[in-house]
């Protein structure tokens, strides 16, 4: 049976995923078969697995750091809020109901066979799980029928390292005032913790956690640098969008209240040439100055289209389309482009019908039943003055709409199984499409940006940036990162003797 290791945070955002995938990719140089597992997650950044099931995108990352592929037992609940208080569910990859909060969870016990199942069928072959933590252990409202923290955890039998972040301040108090609200057993569990993102002399910290390991009883592991990583993140809780960086070439992106799979433009972000900025009102996109504006993904198609309309962001867009940007919608994004979003079966609200941007000549219609697919395709039309005829690209789809192009609109691809995908106005200036990660193909994203030079009279770029090499640097250098400032020795201990 494989052998695991589980890490905990003091709270969200602190470093879990990360570490999680940083201990995938650390197992897997050492020559071990390893696989991470969370076995719930809520997030509105998701994937397609290769047989169309649905997973969160931090286990994906977490599945290339161990170099293997992504499969949908590494996450076998999904949440994706759709509001405040509720979620749609996914199990095993398929959105099966939404739920309120309470209602779900009521349910969880419910999920235990699926969690356990799922588990039990990634460890087989495999030497080492990683499993990772949701939020806290310490919600101690949320203890009776926890499927995630120290129910998962007792469950599978694993040991657990405590993650604090120091770079929110507080680390001490998070992690003393975590170990302490756990009942006795589950304290027993607790092997180490280690403190995260840490800026300056650690020799400063050393009292600090010489005094903390005293009041626990619970060693730590180690203390990792504070360090920024262009590696997709779990969910919008995220630094990206305070983004400074600069660049040659400035990528817009609307950042709407559902956003969902803001990863589509992390290609651009890892880019030594481009800025991507994200901009969250009317007055930043009064502000801006984009030499292309993304629309993303959404949750909620409707809501936020009429969040743009209203809060008057639909105003800016269309200035800065009448001022020659160019503008791209990804899913949502594509809707709310379009003239109409209808909603019939009321799968996002009660308002039956609203009005899009009308930059694009399309219908929408929101359907009871979610496409989930990865495919392949060739792009039909151009884009920005660009010859794209024939450009293969491939990307996934997750989409509860399906949108009708009026007045013979030229569609944006043609994909494997015959279908057209998208629609490229016919001045060329705005294209919409259902593929997430388009931006991920470089042949594509190269052109556009070599567009928008010539647009700004730049000079010619460097040799292609290669999309896939940059993110294996990015792994390797967490990784190493990772490694070099913990105790791995006692980590090894701490899983135990691994039979290979």
């Amino acid at each position: 049976m494989a052998k695991n290791i589980m890490f905990m945070g003091t709270g969200s955002s602190v470093g879990k995923s990360l570490i999680t995938a940083a201990m995938c990719r650390i197992l897997d140089n050492h020559g071990y078969q390893v696989a991470p597992y969370k076995s719930q997650n809520m997030a509105l950044n998701s994937f397609i697995t290769k047989d169309g099931k649905e997973m969160g995108r931090a286990q994906v990352v977490q599945a290339e750091c161990a170099r293997m592929e992504p499969q949908v037992e590494m996450n076998p609940v999904l949440l994706k809020p759709n509001s405040d208080v509720g979620c749609q569910v996914i199990l095993m990859g398929k959105a099966e109901f939404n739920m309120d909060a309470m209602d779900y969870h009521a349910h969880k016990p419910k999920l235990v066979e699926i969690v356990i199942s799922a588990y039990d069928a990634l460890a087989e072959g495999k030497d080492v799980i990683v499993i990772e933590g949701a939020g806290s252990p310490a919600e101690i409202n949320l203890r009776d029928n926890d499927i995630v923290n120290m129910g998962l955890a007792e469950l599978v039998d694993t040991p657990v390292v405590l993650i604090g972040d120091i770079d929110k301040g507080g680390v001490f108090a998070s992690i003393y005032g975590t170990i302490m609200l756990l009942q006795p057993e589950e304290r027993a569990r607790i092997k180490g913790f280690i403190i995260n993102k840490f800026r300056g002399d650690v020799e400063l910290l050393k009292p600090g956690i010489k005094m903390i390991e005293e009041l626990v009883n619970v060693p730590c592991l180690g203390v990792i640098p504070y360090k920024r990583f262009v590696i997709d993140d779990e969910d919008s809780v995220s630094e990206r969008f305070d983004n400074n960086s600069e660049g040659l070439i400035t990528i817009g992106v609307v950042y709407l209240p559902h956003l969902s799979n803001f990863t589509d433009c992390t290609a651009f972000e890892m880019h030594p040439d481009v800025k991507v900025e994200y901009y969250r009102n009317q007055r930043d996109l009064q502000l801006a100055n984009p030499d292309l504006l993304v629309i993303p993904g959404s949750k909620n198609t409707i809501d936020d289209t009429c969040h743009v309309i209203n809060s008057k962001m639909g105003d800016e867009i269309h200035r800065l389309h009448d001022c020659g940007v160019p503008i791209v919608g990804i899913c949502g994004g594509y809707q709310l482009l379009g003239k109409e979003i209808r909603d019939p079966f009321s799968v996002e609200s009660t308002k039956g019908s609203i009005d899009g941007l009308g930059l694009l000549n399309i219908v929408t219609t929101i359907e009871e039943e979610k496409r989930t697919v990865r495919t392949t395709g060739k792009v039909l039309g151009n884009f920005m003055g660009m010859a794209l005829a024939d450009m293969d690209v491939e990307g996934y789809e997750i989409h509860m709409g399906t949108s009708e192009a009026l007045d013979q609109a030229k569609p944006f691809a043609i994909l494997a199984d015959g279908t057209v995908d998208g629609v490229i106005a016919e001045d060329g200036t705005v294209m919409g499409t259902y593929l997430h990660g388009i931006f991920d193909n470089d042949g594509l994203r190269e052109k556009i940006i070599e567009a928008l030079r010539v647009k700004k009279n730049l000079e010619a770029g460097p040799t292609a940036f290669d999309f896939k090499a940059f993110k294996e640097e990015q792994y390797d250098l967490l990784a190493e990162t990772v490694e070099a400032s913990l105790d791995m020795k006692k980590i090894m201990e701490i899983i135990g003797e691994i039979k290979k």
